[in-house]
């Protein structure tokens, strides 16, 4: 089951700021680094799997950085120096704390969640790997925001030990391949580059709105819940490793197009269909080459028709096949199914919680209360059931 407590912990990373102690020439939110983090390590990962096949287990890699993201909101009042020399000292009591403040709201979720957050943190010998490029990751994210937050404090007393520490953690990591083609390799760089870029754009740019999230924290929030909703179905792991990553890129032609709100996309008859053409020309010219071209194929089902359910059977995709069969008949590995009409209801949910979150802290134009309710009627219409949740109760939470 999902709380309403875990998804408001979600929810609060969109409001932690980063950097904040520094001159910052926009804000930085955690949700949004915690997002690029988990691209960067999906990066990562596939670059490793193409030189050892089978090396990366996505499910602990997946969980990993929900469990590090959940971490973080539970400490973020702790800069990282001290917060790394706690860990270092005191890590048993400050992870055991962590755990009482998160225990309500993790004990419901399916699939041993609980149980595996656990272990995460106290089993050193458990997902060693998938910790390595999860931290990998974590510096490279870090450095991507640190040259722009270089550029402002050039000036600051201790600002160059501050690099030297991040430059020195990406070395450390440096034997991981997927770090020197980031590192080495104009076109993955760029990659990364242009997925970071999302967090300059804002969702509902038009309306104002506390807190501001922007496309790329959008997509994590997403993603998790895709992982959250994919536990209650008993989802296989290709379906759940699907069900994530589709969500985390299912935006990603917006850092070309920008977020056309969906009132102006459906203004004129034929205008959500040219745009959508729009995205994928695009894409093909200015993100496929970017990446390895084995990797595009799987992009591909990522991030077109990504609100599809569907399977990939004898070299063919096949769409519009109801949950039902999902649960029923495809259900394993070998189908590599993907529920596309549950990412379309958590991509829903997550923009219901963005006006409901925005309206609760007293910052309520018309069109965000406006889009709070038709989203809500949406859904109470639909009987969307999930496993054994009926997928309102997520949306009565906060209504």
């Amino acid at each position: 089951m999902i709380t309403k407590g875990l998804i408001e912990k979600l929810f609060q990373a969109a409001s932690i700021q980063r950097w904040n102690d520094h001159a910052r020439p926009t804000e930085f939110a955690e949700i949004d680094k915690q997002a690029h983090k988990m691209i960067i390590a999906y990066t990562i990962a596939k670059f490793q799997e193409e030189e050892n096949p089978g090396c990366v287990n996505w499910i602990h890699l997946i969980e990993g950085g929900i469990f590090e993201l959940l971490h973080r909101v539970i400490v973020t009042d702790i800069k990282p120096p001290i917060f790394h020399k706690i860990m270092k000292e005191k890590g048993k009591e400050l992870n055991e704390w962590v755990f009482a403040q998160l225990d309500d709201d993790i004990s419901p979720v399916k699939g041993n969640f609980k149980e595996t957050f656990l272990r995460y943190f106290q089993d050193t010998h458990f997902a060693p790997f998938e910790k390595k490029i999860l931290h990998a990751a974590h510096y490279l994210a870090t450095n991507w925001e640190f040259q722009i937050i270089y550029q402002s404090n050039k000036f600051l007393y201790d600002i160059e030990k501050t690099k030297q520490e991040i430059e020195s953690q990406i070395e450390y990591h440096i034997d991981l391949t997927g770090v020197q083609k980031i590192l080495l390799h104009r076109n993955i760089a760029g990659f990364i580059s242009l997925c970071g870029q999302l967090r300059f754009q804002q969702r509902w740019a038009q309306t104002p709105r506390i807190p501001k999230t922007s496309v790329l924290g959008h997509m994590l929030i997403v993603a998790i819940l895709s992982y959250f909703c994919s536990r209650e179905l008993g989802a296989c792991a290709k379906r759940m490793y699907n069900n994530f990553f589709a969500s985390l890129f299912h935006d990603l032609p917006e850092v070309l197009t920008r977020d056309i709100v969906s009132p102006v996309k459906r203004s004129i008859k034929g205008l959500e269909e040219l745009i959508k053409e729009y995205e994928i020309i695009e894409a093909n010219n200015r993100i496929f080459p970017l990446i390895p071209e084995k990797w595009h194929s799987e992009m591909r089902y990522f991030m077109f028709d990504e609100f599809e359910n569907k399977i990939f059977q004898n070299d063919s995709v096949i769409k519009g096949l109801s949950a039902e069969d999902l649960n029923n008949q495809y259900n394993q590995d070998r189908f590599n199914p993907l529920d596309g009409q549950m990412l379309k209801a958590c991509d829903d949910f997550a923009a219901f919680l963005e006006a409901s979150f925005s309206i609760k802290y007293g910052i309520k134009p018309e069109a965000l209360e406006s889009a709070k309710r038709n989203i809500y009627q949406k859904y109470r219409q639909k009987h969307l059931t999930i496993g054994d949740m009926d997928f309102i109760m997520l949306f009565d939470y906060f209504n």
